[in-house]
């Protein structure tokens, strides 16, 4: 039998009675997949695999502990043989044949009337290989489009609306979409970003997905940036919610992660209090993947056990002023000069090292490295802009941005607590 006499179809076997030949592994796979289907399945074997016995026991299929019967076929919708018996198989496809009941022949697929295809189900898409009578070959087709579908790379978005009862809610997905590169936006992101019928995106995050949207998909734009909202929250809290009761899919697109600093809680409570179902989808949030972008971890042996995550715009006088607790102020970079002040007066030393970090992980990323005294005036003689991640702490000594004169240890030890001293 060549691919090309195959004619790709699907039944729906619900309630409807199959015959399964055999009692093997193969035989429970086969059994199970007709369960799943909604098939009353009838097993003859006469023995059969624990597997087997146990969908038995529990009452899901019958079990005949004999041989096989040409009669077995009467009045069955469907066969499959997986006796391992090449007589008895043919023997069973044969009569299946004489009453024009289409048949699963295990032991020879180039004479068998049906294949049975890879299968794989991705949300309500469920995936069928035939692979030329190749089953490893299909399972590996299979394998490969269930990933693409999983991870966003294939479409899997509905274009035919299911009919819903008026008033029925679609759902909101809060997705943080991390730094700005497209690769760092998580599985589960990218998967329900490709299914959205509406987009609420803001200016961070990986824009260029937008792009990769089918044509009929909304984008609503509703970006901020320091001091200009043109999207108030509360209206973007509204459009969230009211896009949801018209049936769509939402995606509210942020940078980072919805709930570290990006007013994700804030939207997920007015999306339930007003019936909307909303899911969070966590992003990583540039407060720890900017800096080590530039090779700055917010926590080092030896360096600092701990860190504190602060806007530029809040005070600073709770946080810790010590060079081993690392500080990354968010938005902070209009307030740099004032967030430098006020962490000196704290008790901070003025050599503290300074990293900050402009559009991390994307093509036009700088790194400006100072001390909480220099900062400042380094960043207005290069023009820092937003957006952009500050980080202050001994940690910025590890980076490989940092001057020769900042590496005063070799950070790469692992010796517990203390960094070893580089020999001159």
């Amino acid at each position: 039998m060549a691919i090309q006499d195959i004619y790709p179809t699907a039944l729906r076997l619900l309630g409807r009675p199959v015959l399964v030949v055999g009692g093997g592994p193969v035989a429970a796979r086969r059994a199970k997949g007709l369960l799943d289907a909604g098939a009353r399945v009838t097993v003859v074997a006469p023995a059969a695999s624990a597997a087997l016995q146990e969908l038995a026991d529990a009452g899901l299929l019958s079990w005949e502990p004999r041989h096989y019967r040409t009669s077995d076929v009467d009045g069955v919708w469907f066969v499959q043989t997986a006796t391992g018996d090449s007589a008895v198989d043919g023997q069973v496809s044969a009569d299946a044949e004489a009453q024009r009941i289409w048949c699963v022949n295990a032991s020879d697929h180039e004479s068998s009337a049906a294949w049975t295809p890879a299968v794989a189900v991705v949300d309500d898409v469920k995936i069928a290989v035939n692979a030329g009578g190749d089953p490893r070959r299909a399972m590996a087709l299979r394998d490969a489009v269930a990933t693409a579908l999983e991870t966003g790379d294939l479409p899997l978005r509905r274009h035919r609306k299911t009919d819903a009862a008026p008033g029925t809610a679609g759902a909101v997905a809060l997705v943080g979409g991390g730094p700005g590169d497209t690769g760092l936006i998580t599985v589960r992101g990218r998967r329900l970003l490709g299914q959205a019928d509406v987009v609420v995106a803001d200016r961070l995050g990986p824009r260029e997905l937008l792009a990769e949207l089918a044509p009929d998909v909304r984008v609503i734009e509703v970006g901020k940036t320091p001091g200009h909202h043109p999207v108030p929250q509360s209206e973007i809290n509204r459009i969230l919610v009211a896009e949801a009761q018209q049936g769509n899919r939402v995606v509210r697109l942020k940078g980072g992660d919805p709930y570290v600093l990006g007013r994700g809680g804030e939207e997920a409570e007015f999306c339930r209090q007003h019936g909307v179902e909303v899911e969070v989808v966590p992003g990583v949030t540039s407060a720890i993947s900017v800096p080590a972008a530039a090779g700055i971890p917010v926590t080092h042996r030896g360096l600092a056990k701990g860190f504190s995550v602060v806007t530029g715009h809040e005070e600073l006088s709770e946080v810790p002023a010590r060079a081993d607790h690392t500080v990354v102020l968010l938005m902070g970079v209009g307030q740099l000069r004032d967030s430098a002040a006020s962490l000196a007066r704290a008790g901070l030393p003025a050599g503290t090292p300074v990293g900050i970090v402009e559009n991390g992980y994307l093509p036009n990323q700088r790194v400006t490295i100072g001390t909480l005294g220099t900062i400042a005036d380094q960043a207005d003689a290069v023009g820092v802009a937003n957006p952009a991640v500050i980080v202050i702490g001994d940690v910025v000594r590890v980076s490989p941005f940092a001057p020769s004169h900042f590496k005063t240890a070799d950070y790469s030890t692992i010796t517990p607590n203390s960094p070893r001293v580089l020999t001159p």
